[in-house]
């Protein structure tokens, strides 16, 4: 019994390196490391370093900033991130405390809520632009024939244009921030709402006392990922309105799109997505702190 057990113990041992060589083991690991490297390097490295590389010319930055549309670009992109999530965030912070609610058609009801966000996005996007058609959208002939008046010019006009974009966004992503609020407001113990109650708290002590308390680092950081994912929202710009009417509606990853294939000029096309950079970079990194600072907790 003990020779076997010896034995055993044998050949459960690492094998030895040669005359300080590599041992099996960190051959295997070099092994099994070598192929995500390389897809690593070509997949990651090498296209961000070769985008640096076409952004790096100055007179790429002098045409943009020459530029009318880009600077009109910049201050729709700040609407679009200010009003977008953060109406998104409350609405989702909200819409949470009603399907918090334990009913069960609430259950069936939440089925559908989420189904805007669950549906690829060019066809549901898609279908809000033949809605707002100002001519034979769905949207302006029930208003003309309920009412016998000419809707409005829904993706003619600049500003109702920026304002459906901001709703388009919302409505496509509103389903899936609501999941993540839900499932924070989910594990607050149910003996805290209790003893709430016992106290004499109202429903808007209740939130204020108990469930913002809970959510609260939950919100924030979410609020600063919908930020980040919402920087580089193309489609909901580009399949409603296409950055028009008369390139007016341009946020910041649709302008380099158009300077890249619009008008074959890839470099400036890079410059544009480099200049939102300093807005990212930032967020990013206070981001990880953040959640660096909750980890150690």
């Amino acid at each position: 019994m003990a020779k076997a057990s010896t034995d055993i113990t044998a050949a459960r041992a690492p094998t030895a390196p040669e005359s300080g060589g590599l041992s099996a083991e960190a051959w295997w690991g070099i092994a099994f490391v070598v192929p995500y490297a390389v897809v690593f390097a070509l997949f990651v490295v090498y296209p961000v370093a070769y985008g640096l590389w076409l952004g790096s010319s100055l007179q790429s930055y002098v045409t943009l900033w020459n530029d009318p549309i880009f600077q009109r670009t910049v201050r729709n992109t700040l609407v679009f991130l200010v009003v977008a999530v953060n109406l998104k965030m409350a609405l989702a912070l909200a819409v949470s405390g009603f399907f918090a609610q334990v009913r069960p058609w609430i259950r069936w009801m939440s089925v559908i809520f989420i189904l805007p966000w669950a549906i690829p996005s060019i066809p549901t996007i898609l279908s809000f632009r033949w809605m707002l058609n100002s001519e034979w959208g769905m949207i302006n002939t029930i208003l003309f024939r309920l009412f016998d008046i000419d809707g409005p010019w829904w993706l003619l006009k600049p500003d109702l244009a920026m304002g459906s974009i901001i709703f388009v966004h919302i409505w496509k992503y509103l389903p899936f921030w609501t999941l993540i609020l839900l499932a924070a407001r989910m594990s607050i113990p149910a003996d805290h709402y209790e003893a709430a109650l016992i106290d004499g708290a109202n429903a808007w002590q209740r939130f204020r006392y108990v469930t913002w308390p809970s959510v609260k680092n939950l919100y924030i950081t979410s609020t600063l990922l919908s930020t980040i994912w919402s920087l580089g929202d193309f489609n909901s710009i580009y399949l409603l309105t296409g950055g028009g009417p008369v390139d007016a509606t341009h946020v910041l990853a649709t302008l380099g799109i158009r300077y890249a294939f619009g008008l074959n000029d890839v470099g400036t096309g890079v410059a544009t997505v480099i200049v939102a950079m300093p807005l990212v970079i930032p967020l990013v990194l206070y981001l990880v702190r953040r959640l660096g600072r909750q980890q150690d907790r």
